[in-house]
């Protein structure tokens, strides 16, 4: 047992200032939530509301049930993705995965910081599976595969943009300097696995030494340090399953093209290209990961396909209509999402508390 900290507990402060930034991201996130709503209403009215609804009138029913089928094997390439990044002597099935990734997914899409505890979502949902500290560090490292092959897929879809398009000089530096900052980021994940650097704990050692946070440091920099090397032992243990994850998490945007092109095929007259597919639908992953603190990123995705449609010059009415579509299926599987936390006894504060909570 560790001796009780003597004079003023060390680790009071600590919860002060994690709630003062989480205040000031909720606040954050409402503000750009009412501001994001704002946007969604202005490009639908803008746009003109009968030209959206006879779109997704065109669009029917039978056409909403495909892309749910289709965002299902999505979700299941995200579990298989994960089950191939947990290691021996612990293991996770599909039946275990896929519906932690709905939850996972439930969260980081509806609440304004849901994309900062999703992950520890997912680890409490399979907790009864494998410790948490393993289910974290497997979601960890699924994650670093799924910002790689996102990466590259960014970096494909923008340079397609703007070497195929006609583009204000202006949107042209924008979208170059993303492409340099994405490959920047491509490089230092990769330099991150292969020299197993320990950024995390290091950072956390040298506070320790300097005497701040000592009582949560006490035993976290250690437990930091056990995360680190779950998930650099997996790349020790496994580089086999590299190329198999990777194709997986390829698999995953692949489907989402053919979503996006599935959905212009029935509102878009001749039928859609799968070229506009494809850069719709990677302008869509990059807006969804910068404006993540919006949920269901209203407003900005709605942006964003307009942008690109009148680009390839298939109409704005177009761009914003695939939105909403997309829109309606996120609100559906968010919906199955909190039926699976209801039936679970899963609590937005059980899962912050296990974020908190040494390992």
């Amino acid at each position: 047992m560790n001796p009780e900290p003597q004079g003023p507990d060390p680790g009071v402060t600590q919860p002060r200032i994690n709630a003062e930034h989480a205040s000031r991201l909720k606040v954050l996130g409402i503000v750009l939530t009412l501001a994001g709503a704002a946007l969604f209403a202005y490009f639908v009215y803008s746009t003109g509301v009968h030209e959206i609804a006879a779109n997704i009138a065109n669009f029917g029913w039978i056409g909403f049930g495909v892309i749910l089928a289709i965002y299902a094997a999505r979700i299941v390439m995200r579990g298989l993705a994960w089950k191939l990044s947990v290691y021996e002597p612990y293991s996770l099935r599909l039946k275990d995965t896929i519906p932690a990734v709905v939850i996972g997914e439930a969260m980081s899409s509806m609440i304004p910081l849901g994309i900062l505890i999703s992950g520890t979502a997912k680890a409490v949902a399979v907790r009864k599976r494998v410790p948490l500290v393993v289910g974290l560090s497997s979601v960890a490292t699924e994650n670093l595969f799924y910002s790689f092959t996102t990466s590259v897929f960014l970096i494909f879809g923008a340079l397609t943009l703007v070497r195929g398009f006609s583009l204000d000089e202006g949107t042209t530096v924008t979208i170059d300097v993303l492409i340099f900052l994405i490959a920047a980021v491509v490089v230092f994940l990769l330099l991150l696995i292969i020299r197993q650097w320990h950024f995390a704990s290091e950072a956390c050692e040298q506070l320790y030494r300097r005497g701040w946070f000592r009582g949560i440091l006490e035993n976290g920099r250690m437990q930091v340090r056990l995360f680190e090397n779950l998930i650099y032992g997996f790349y020790r243990r496994h580089p086999r399953r590299f190329v198999p994850i990777c194709l997986v998490e390829i698999a995953f945007h692949a489907l989402g093209v053919v979503e996006v092109w599935f959905i212009l095929t029935r509102i878009v007259q001749p039928a859609g290209q799968f070229l506009n597919a494809f850069l719709l639908e990677s302008v869509s992953r990059l807006i969804t990961i910068i404006f993540k603190l919006i949920p269901f990123v209203i407003g900005v995705d709605e942006a964003g396909a307009q942008f690109v449609a009148e680009t390839v010059g298939i109409g704005a009415a177009i761009g914003v209509t695939l939105a909403i579509i997309r829109k309606g299926r996120i609100l559906f599987w968010t919906g199955i999402g909190l039926l699976l936390i209801l039936k679970r006894g899963l609590s937005l504060r059980e899962i912050r508390r296990a974020g908190r909570k040494p390992l």
